[in-house]
């Protein structure tokens, strides 16, 4: 008489056989489309809010971003992929900006920019506080006005009598402004004028970019410039930077967001999108959410099998799949009451 044990060892083995069988093989597909149907099925029974608890969805984001975003794979990535990018993608001379970015959402970019007149204005205010802004201001106004004078200065000389005139006006603004710069730095009355002067530079700056971005064609401008090169190779780009400014802005930018991340308002900024989240979401049952994500049943296990069966297969050539089969089900089948249930007591 067969023991209890060889019994129960056989109907392990027959088990083990008849669930890889169900995994490989042309039995999957039909296996994972049976099982997806099922798991949706349950999942439109269960209401999220009911699974999913606030505290813990906010701890499980931000650890996600916490572990991925400084993992070592993105760190090292960041240079790899900017330089890849630049002698690989960029270099193509098919493909133009146009064929990349529409240009209806950059036409409502631009019109949104430049419809911020709030920011426009605060922007503007802050910068007027700058001393060191300020001065370049002042630098710039000095530069158009000595350009000014330099243009008719050259158109004079070509009048006689007229340009030895304007020479010695030229020659005396300069020693006046020596005096003035001078002054300045010894802290005199005419240092302060000097410090106004730069003050009232920079807001005259101001006042001519505020009054371009709201009366001239700026936006029409852009868009010009934007439809001159919509229309040449994406290779074209390459042209504004090599490649090592590339790969340094990659790593920069990677930079500040690695850094952000671990400051404690990004995390109270984070916390706020999770509430958010859930006042939208939480009564939805996990079914309903999976087309507000763009998913259905068949995005699902049209991915489990693109990637499904080559690791299954793999893993049953090498005997890991029937071995990991038989180490959960192995415990049921020699235990104690299944034994005895075979030996019919």
């Amino acid at each position: 008489m067969t023991e209890p044990r060889e019994i129960a060892e056989r109907l392990l083995d027959l088990q083990v056989d008849f669930i890889v069988a169900e995994v490989t093989g042309d039995r999957f597909a039909e296996v994972i489309a049976r099982d997806v149907e099922a798991v949706v099925g349950v999942a439109d029974t269960i209401i999220f809010r009911d699974v999913v608890q606030l505290d813990e969805a906010k701890e499980t984001v931000a650890k996600v971003i916490n572990l991925i975003g400084g993992s070592p794979v993105i760190q090292e990535s960041v240079g790899t992929f900017a330089d890849s990018i630049y002698d690989n993608i960029a270099a193509n001379d098919e493909t133009t900006l146009g064929d990349v970015v529409d240009r209806e959402p950059v036409e409502q970019l631009l019109e949104k920019i430049f419809g911020m007149h709030q920011a426009q204005e605060r922007i503007l205010e802050r910068l007027t506080e700058s001393p060191l802004v300020a001065t370049v201001a002042s630098k710039f106004v000095d530069k158009l006005i000595n350009d000014f004078m330099e243009s008719n200065r050259q158109m004079a000389n070509k009048i006689p009598g007229v340009g030895s005139l304007v020479s010695l006006g030229t020659s005396a603004a300069k020693q006046a402004r020596k005096a003035a710069e001078k002054a300045a730095g010894d802290g005199t009355f005419l240092g302060e004028m000097a410090g106004k002067g730069a003050q009232f530079a920079l807001k005259r700056t101001n006042n001519a970019i505020r009054e371009m971005l709201r009366d001239s064609p700026v936006h029409d401008a852009a868009m010009e410039f934007w439809d001159l090169h919509a229309g040449e190779p994406v290779s074209g780009l390459r042209a504004y930077l090599t490649q090592k400014d590339l790969n340094e802005l990659a790593v920069i930018i990677y930079q500040i967001a690695l850094t952000t991340r671990e400051k404690e308002y990004f995390g109270v900024l984070i916390d706020e999108c999770v509430e958010v989240f859930f006042e939208k979401y939480g009564d939805h049952t996990l079914a309903a959410m999976l087309p507000e994500l763009g998913l259905s049943e068949a995005d699902i296990a049209g991915e489990i099998l693109r990637y499904g069966p080559a690791v299954v297969e793999a893993a049953k050539r090498n005997g890991v799949l029937a071995k990991l089969v038989r180490e959960r089900l192995e415990p049921f089948f020699l235990s104690e009451p299944v034994l005895a249930a075979i030996a019919g007591n």
